[in-house]
């Protein structure tokens, strides 16, 4: 099994930055990719950024394309959201996902079945 937990949610004001890490755990071996996805109140959870756990390929949501970059950092089994030039509508609770399936699907197309606890951002106008 693999855990995760999101550190790094917060109150920012619309134009600034914020980092989110997931500090990953467990069966690391079993993971092929690692994503961001996040729920605003009254809606359904969306994607947000997906890469390799191993490789450089990253994937985005088209509303966080230019403004948020994901990251990871293997030696300390840590993946990372910078997120910029924050707006008020990138309010949500952001999680954290590992995809442990091993198929041939491209990074856009993974499917995701563990899951952190998610963190709470909050963009103020």
């Amino acid at each position: 099994q693999v855990q995760l937990v999101e550190f790094g949610g917060g109150l920012v004001q619309a134009g600034g930055s914020l980092r989110l890490s997931c500090a990953a755990s467990g069966r690391l071996f079993s993971v092929y990719a690692m994503g961001w996805f996040r729920q605003a109140p009254g809606k359904d959870r969306e994607f947000v950024a997906a890469t390799w756990w191993i490789g450089i390929d990253t994937h985005y949501a088209d509303s966080v394309k230019g403004r948020f970059t994901i990251s990871r950092d293997n030696a300390k089994n840590t993946l990372y959201l910078q997120m910029n030039s924050l707006k008020p509508e990138d309010t949500a609770v952001y999680f954290c996902a590992a995809d442990t399936s091993a198929s041939t699907r491209p990074l856009s197309e993974r499917t995701f079945s563990t899951w952190g606890q998610g963190t709470q951002v909050t963009v103020s106008s």
